[in-house]
Parts: C-alpha cells; sequence; structure tokens
C-alpha cells in the first residue's frame, strides 16, 4: 500500500495563489501518473491535472493557463501550483496516484481550498 498525504490547501480571495503539495510514501514502486481531482459539494469528483513520471502533463480545461502541476520523483512528490483562482475552484482537492504491475490506485484524504469573492 502507498500513502498519499496532501497540505497546502486553505482559504484565499478570488485571485489569490494556492500551492498543494502531495507526498507518496510505502509502496510507490510503479507509481506512473500523479494528479490532482477536486470535489465540489453537491458535485462529482473531476479531473484538475495528472502528470506522469516523465514529466507529461494533462489538464482540465478549467485548470489551463491557470495551474501548473509539477513532480519530483526523488522525492516521490507533486506540486500544484494555482494561479488566479476563482470561487468556482473551492472544492476539496485529492491526490492520487496510479500505479502498475499490478494495477492500483490511491487517494489522499483530500485537502479543502475555499476561494472566496
Amino acid at each position: 500500500q502507498a500513502q498519499l498525504v496532501e497540505s497546502g490547501g486553505g482559504l484565499v480571495q478570488a485571485g489569490g495563489s494556492l500551492r498543494l503539495s502531495c507526498a507518496a510514501s510505502g509502496n510507490i514502486f510503479g507509481i506512473n501518473v500523479m494528479g490532482w481531482y477536486r470535489q465540489a459539494t453537491g458535485k462529482q469528483r473531476e479531473l484538475v491535472a495528472t502528470i506522469t513520471r516523465y514529466g507529461r502533463t494533462s489538464y482540465a480545461d478549467s485548470a489551463k493557463g491557470r495551474f501548473t502541476l509539477s513532480r519530483d520523483n526523488a522525492r516521490n512528490t507533486v506540486n500544484l501550483q494555482m494561479n488566479s483562482l476563482k470561487p468556482e475552484d473551492t472544492a476539496v482537492y485529492y491526490c492520487n496516484a496510479e500505479a502498475l504491475g499490478p494495477y492500483r490506485t490511491y487517494w489522499g484524504k483530500g485537502t479543502l481550498v475555499t476561494v472566496s469573492s
């Protein structure tokens, strides 16, 4: 089993920035894709951004141009820099990791991001 621990959530005004971090530990062998998802109250969990171990990124349309996902394979961490935050970015943000050989997926417990208008 791998464990994912998120940090960096909080309250910020619209237009502000936050940086979320996720650290993976435990059985991290085979982890390829890591990323962030979010779930707003009353809505389904949705993809924010993902990054492969080789640094290839993918972003939801809502995140493009404002969010930047990076990864440090040596430290087994991913960081999501969120700029120009909007009230609609308010959600619980979850770190996710996918591993191969066999396929496994892991989730963090989530960190709350609140953007005030």
